[in-house]
């Protein structure tokens, strides 16, 4: 009998259904009924390939959420991290240099720029 162990320990899922975690068996299940839910919907419409072709594009998004992990973050981590970064922290730093020695010395600088001035 072999035991498989990682190597890191927090990258441990369970596997709940057919091999799946909770998460990816959830997803999965939505894309599925979402899928049928277009079928049923979109019948009278179109032709079979057509229906099939869209009925995989409709579950497309949901089975990837279940599944997609980048930098160890869910797919609802990476999509607040892209709106934190995109649109609610400035992109923009505005720099503005300060020069220290002039400010420090700018009532010396401007008195004898008077007096050579008269």
């Amino acid at each position: 009998m072999e035991i498989k162990v990682n190597k890191e320990i927090r990258n441990y899922t369970e596997s709940i259904f057919f091999g799946l975690s909770m998460r990816q068996f959830f997803f999965s299940v939505l894309a599925c009924a979402f899928a049928v839910l277009v079928y049923f919907l979109l019948q009278p419409y179109f032709g079979l390939e057509t229906l099939s072709w869209l009925c995989i594009l409709a579950a497309a998004p949901f089975a990837a959420l279940g599944f997609v992990t980048y930098n160890g973050m869910v797919a609802e981590q990476i999509a607040w991290a892209y709106i934190k970064t995109k649109f609610l922290i400035p992109s923009r730093f505005p720099f503005e240099s300060e020069n220290l020695y002039f400010l420090c010395c700018r009532d010396g600088i401007e008195k004898a720029q008077k007096g050579a001035l008269q």
